[in-house]
């Protein structure tokens, strides 16, 4: 077999040298336990969790918007809401300057209105031989007043015009609020499978999200968790690695599996499941969280009795697929 060596380029008096790539055989990850058919189940995974725990930043990198939907989807509504926030400011501010510049218009606006009442009264009370002189002193006037009440005019029209405007741009900022609403409560549910036989164990439902505690987790895994249970495959989240977890762990008498950082691919029966709760999800309408609560009541038996595609259970329900192992 011929040795691999570097490989060297060179031009215009530059020489460049790569070492050779890799090749699948010599790269490794601890999945690749379970490509070894020698093993058991029980070998690969004890297997899988000695090189996870001997190389733990093994796939440390995170995954990029453009890689997860979802993120990308989050990352865009937080910038629409970013950018909501600024323009509902400009419009406050911008309102709040025009109320100003009223209010100083209304003030200049006193001293003319009020001078020219204080001349009437004065022209009223002139004596009759001198209301000939005072005409033309007071036609002066009255052109001089109706040219002030004419720009007042047109500044009352403008008002009228920059509120029609101001209304719009809230309508229109309403609706863009409506479409980015800003989630003020979240409601967490956890998703508990049986590997094996695909069976769905229980949806415990938190009503704290994102505040969900490892003891809460801890109580709902008691009652769910099967007493044979020799592996529990989970994410790194802290519900999961507390101290907790590990006495629930030590007293079942089984082993936490962690999955690798960021690859949710590597819990692929898990993200399939999820993605089928959201699409059944998606057609059906809840405001609280316990009407949420007996519709994943209702989606468990639907899941366990629906018949799965794929190798292991060969179009057979979860269900199904239990009853025939428990007989073998």
């Amino acid at each position: 077999m011929a040795e691999v060596v570097p490989a060297v380029s060179g031009s215009s008096g530059r020489l460049i040298v790569s070492p050779p790539k890799q090749t699948l055989a010599e790269r490794t990850w601890p999945g690749r336990v379970f490509e070894r058919e020698d093993l058991s189940y029980t070998e690969a995974m004890d297997g899988f969790i000695a090189a996870r725990e001997a190389a733990p930043g093994e796939s440390s990198t995170a995954t990029s918007p453009e890689a997860d939907p979802e993120a990308k989807r989050q990352a865009e509504l937080k910038a629409e809401r970013r950018a909501l926030r600024r323009d509902v400011g400009r419009l406050r501010t911008a309102r709040r300057a025009e109320r100003e510049q009223r209010k100083a218009v209304d003030e200049a606006w006193r001293v003319p209105r009020e001078a020219h009442r204080q001349r009437v009264g004065a022209l009223s009370a002139a004596e009759a031989g001198k209301r000939e002189e005072q005409a033309a002193k007071r036609a002066a006037e009255k052109a001089q007043w109706r040219a002030e009440r004419s720009v007042h005019h047109q500044e009352l029209m403008r008002r009228r015009q920059a509120d029609d405007q101001w209304r719009e741009e809230r309508r229109q900022q309403r609706e863009r609020e409506a479409g980015v609403a800003l989630v003020t409560a979240w409601i967490a549910v956890l998703v508990v499978l049986d590997n094996c036989t695909r069976q769905c164990l229980g949806l415990p439902l938190f009503v704290v999200g994102a505040h969900v505690t490892a003891e809460l987790v801890v109580e709902a895994l008691k009652a769910l968790l099967p007493t044979e249970l020799q592996y529990l495959i989970s994410d790194g989240g802290k519900q999961f690695t507390a101290a907790v977890m590990q006495e629930l762990a030590k007293g079942r008498g089984f082993v936490r599996v962690p999955l690798a950082r960021h690859r949710p691919e590597s819990n692929g029966i898990a993200e399939r499941f999820v993605e089928t709760l959201k699409g059944w999800l998606a057609g059906r309408k809840w405001q609280t969280a316990e009407e949420l609560r007996a519709l994943l009541l209702e989606f468990r038996p639907y899941y366990n009795d629906r018949p799965h595609q794929g190798d292991e259970l060969a179009g057979l329900s979860p269900n199904e697929y239990a009853a025939r192992m428990a007989v073998v």
